[in-house]
């Protein structure tokens, strides 16, 4: 009960959003919205990188106003960030593993739902194959539907990278048959994993150059990003030479200045590793088509301090990649609420004595599929922003004058117990 009691004390101490005391806003124009004309619509509008700069973590200031001034109505609405990639699925058994004249066969039970992406466990080196696919949903193969044929390979030797990840169409069979034309052996393969179907996630760019830096065999990029803004993946966006590449890349992120969490912790910098892979050419009469251009980023709290982001490139031996551009990209994310036709709608932040809000819009929140489409303006000063008034005590206030006075009794004190101490002797 004390708790609930504190709770509802809390929460009657929080500051209340009022338009006059942010200090930034944005527009949200409605661009599409293809419904009835006298009802709201579901409305979404894609956030930049930019608010983030402004805006107090996690976005926790942000409110959406319906109206302009006095008059402006706060408006429930909910963020929703594209689906985070989906964790490493544990390794399924091969079944029925053997030869079958000159090709390697065998079978997996697949997982319930849908699937795309299989990745071999193939021990062997330097090589290349054709892997014939096909799908049914009984365990004797009656029935079966082709799914395609598909090229692993390792050219590490050539340094051409490898690949043994066969990229089917989104299937949901329960038993898939396999079929290796190539050299790969029974005793190569050690089993296989599958990546579900998330949802395709679209990314923001947050940061891009293509200004290079050479040390020895290294390219490097370097880029510096505000506090608060997240950053998820690095794509490269190479030139045309050289035509066919694998290099290992790692991408490393630092607070500008190291600063104290509230954890009690130091900020700390991370790092990830991936390669880039760019291979379009024709080896031992199959033809053979990847390319790997994008990594993840390390993931790290940096506090509330700008991050310092480098990119490392190595090259090896080889002649440095070309490069038309770099860049530091996040996973998309929409601020959606239901807009009435012809209203205006105000995005505005840079309150931080806001907590985020808690609408019951954001927890029963059903994204639609045709939702209308608002574009959000640019940056701009509040014209009516004010500063909040100070409403905490005196003492919080002028922490200066408590410890004079404190100092000023101290002295009093001081004097009488001396003067005391002086009669005393007297008497």
């Amino acid at each position: 009960m004390m708790r609930v009691r504190a709770a509802m004390v809390l929460l009657a101490l929080a500051a209340m959003p009022e338009v006059r005391h942010f200090r930034y806003e944005r527009s949200l124009t409605v661009q599409t919205n293809p419904g009835p004309a006298a009802e709201s619509r579901q409305t979404c509008a894609v956030l930049d990188a930019g608010l983030y700069q402004h805006a107090a973590p996690g976005l926790a200031d942000v409110r959406v106003f319906r109206g302009t001034g006095r008059d402006a109505t706060e408006t429930p609405y909910a963020i929703r960030q594209a689906a985070p990639r989906q964790p490493r699925p544990r390794t399924i058994s091969l079944l029925n593993l053997g030869r079958k004249g000159s090709h390697t066969t065998f079978e997996a039970e697949m997982p319930a739902g849908q699937y795309s992406d299989v990745d071999l466990d193939i021990s062997a080196k330097d090589f290349v194959a054709t892997v014939a696919v096909t799908g049914a949903q009984s365990d004797d193969g009656r029935e079966g539907t082709e799914l395609g044929l598909y090229t692993i390979f390792d050219l590490t030797a050539q340094k051409l990278g490898r690949s043994t990840v066969l990229h089917l169409p989104e299937s949901n069979f329960r038993y898939l048959y396999f079929g290796i034309a190539g050299p790969v052996k029974p005793e190569d393969l050690h089993g296989l994993s599958v990546e579900r179907i998330p949802a395709k996630v679209q990314y923001v760019t947050v940061a891009a150059t293509s200004q290079v830096r050479q040390k020895g065999q290294q390219t490097i990029l370097e880029f510096q990003v505000p506090a608060h803004v997240p950053v998820e993946r690095v794509e490269f966006l190479p030139g045309a030479q050289p035509k066919n590449f694998s290099r290992a890349v790692t991408v490393e992120a630092e607070p500008v200045q190291v600063q104290t969490l509230p954890s009690g912790t130091e900020a700390q910098g991370g790092s990830s590793s991936g390669n880039l892979l760019r291979l379009h050419a024709t080896q031992n009469g199959q033809r053979i088509d990847e390319e790997r251009l994008a990594v993840d980023a390390p993931s790290a709290d940096f506090g509330d301090d700008a991050t310092r982001w480098t990119v490392t490139i190595d090259n090896g031996d080889d002649v440095p990649l070309t490069l038309q551009t770099v860049q530091l990209e996040m996973a998309e994310r929409k601020l959606c609420f239901d807009a009435a036709p012809g209203a205006i709608y105000m995005m505005m932040y840079g309150d931080a004595a806001l907590t985020a809000p808690r609408y019951d819009y954001a927890t029963l929140f059903s994204p639609e599929a045709r939702a209308a489409v608002a574009a959000l303006g640019p940056e701009q000063a509040n014209p009516e922003y004010s500063t909040r008034p100070d409403t905490r005590p005196f003492t919080e206030r002028h922490p200066v004058l408590l410890w004079l006075a404190l100092i000023l009794v101290i002295i009093v004190l001081g004097g009488v117990a001396l003067k005391t101490a002086k009669d005393g002797s007297r008497g």
